[in-house]
């Protein structure tokens, strides 16, 4: 499918609430800034951004159902927390349904809750973006916002840390892949792991 910009934004609008259609306008939004800002595609972050959430609102034990049926999963946890899911399950809904073919959309839309080892500078604009958009009002938004601005790589390690203390907080476990995608990046930023 040659992807369009207009008719993401009518498939989120038909999709999602009007909260969470509102959220991905907002991520869609600070993704085209900061591609602009670090000299990525800016067509390539907005339409990550529009469809990041795609899969967010199907009913949890469906969204289970559908990754099984479509063989996407790859933890234990993944079943175990399943609105973790929607990720890999919009980036396969357009992948196959919608015949997208662009794997660094695709793949951004996919790792975007859980990050992935070896993010791609893509990737790790649609993970932060979902953390920093003009909705989100949390304490620290600001700082993340401000990190971010100022490298991209940095800040979201910085957005990582903050889902790590996040979780924390909830006493949840962090996910699998979380963990090597935090490893990964603190390697890339010269921080010793200890392994």
């Amino acid at each position: 499918m040659e992807l369009r910009v207009d008719e993401l934004k009518s498939l989120a609008e038909r999709l999602l609430s009007e909260k969470r259609f509102r959220h991905s306008i907002g991520v869609a939004d600070c993704a085209e800034d900061l591609a602009r800002r670090y000299g990525l595609d800016p067509f390539k972050a907005r339409c990550a951004g529009l469809a990041h959430d795609l899969a967010k609102e199907i009913p949890l034990p469906d969204q289970v159902s559908l990754a099984r049926h479509w063989n996407l999963l790859r933890y234990p946890d993944d079943e175990q927390h399943p609105k973790l899911l929607h990720g890999p399950l919009a980036a396969h809904f357009l992948r196959h349904y919608y015949r997208l073919g662009d794997e660094e959309i695709l793949d951004a839309v996919a790792c975007h809750t859980l990050g992935r080892p070896g993010m791609t500078p893509l990737d790790m604009l649609i993970y932060s973006a979902d953390w920093i958009e003009p909705n989100r009002e949390f304490p620290g938004v600001d700082e993340l916002r401000r990190s971010l601005y100022e490298d991209l790589e940095q800040g979201t390690f910085d957005c990582m840390r903050r889902a790590f203390i996040d979780l924390q907080e909830q006493n949840l476990p962090v996910h699998p892949l979380t963990q090597l995608a935090f490893e990964d990046m603190q390697r890339r930023r010269g921080i010793d792991t200890g392994s």
